[in-house]
């Protein structure tokens, strides 16, 4: 009588030389995975707790733009509900002299179950029946820090409400506030 035992490589057959050490080797291989496998799911577990949002995945120049959106937002009667970082779609830099640069900055925002004024730390479950809010915020920093001058531009919709003529009007706003390359040399060479 021959048995199969699950492991591929190793066939004991009983009564034709086979000890009983070499079958007895496979099943502590197979505890061993066992255990292998229990360790593995329960790193599975516990690793989302310490793992990193989105949002703390930002580079730091873009950080101020998001809390700027996220503070608007939330300072709005209409909107109920805590939103969270999702995604960027994309990010612009330019970069200006003396420690200036011009930040524009496309994303996606996701509303959660929690009410509005959730604390960041706070984990809050996705709202999966509510559309995205996608939001723009162009601005400008000096020494990595927004500056108010000029006012940085924020505009957010929930996704399936953004029309061509509302992305037109974004980019013009955005041009605003942009890099303009010979201010510093025009404004050097009218004062002096």
């Amino acid at each position: 009588m021959r048995k199969q035992l699950s492991a591929p490589f190793l066939t004991c057959s009983w009564g034709q030389g086979c000890s009983s050490s070499a079958c007895s080797s496979v099943f502590s291989l197979r505890k061993m995975s066992a255990g292998l496998l229990l360790l593995l799911c329960a790193a599975a577990v516990l690793c989302p707790a310490g793992a990193r949002s989105p949002y703390d995945e930002l580079p730091d120049a873009y950080r101020p733009g998001v809390d700027l959106v996220l503070e608007q937002l939330s300072s709005h009667a209409s909107v109920q509900h805590h939103f969270v970082f999702l995604r960027s779609l994309e990010k612009m830099e330019i970069e200006g002299s003396f420690g200036v640069k011009y930040l524009n900055h496309h994303f996606y925002l996701k509303p959660t179950k929690c009410a509005k004024g959730a604390l960041k730390e706070q984990h809050c479950p996705y709202r999966n029946d509510r559309p995205l809010m996608d939001c723009l915020i162009c601005y400008k920093t000096i020494s990595g820090r927004m500056d108010s001058n000029p006012r940085p531009y924020v505009h957010c919709m929930q996704k399936p409400r953004i029309t061509q003529e509302m992305k037109a009007t974004r980019l013009a706003e955005c041009k605003k506030i942009s890099y303009n390359p010979g201010a510093p040399t025009i404004l050097a060479l009218s004062t002096g």
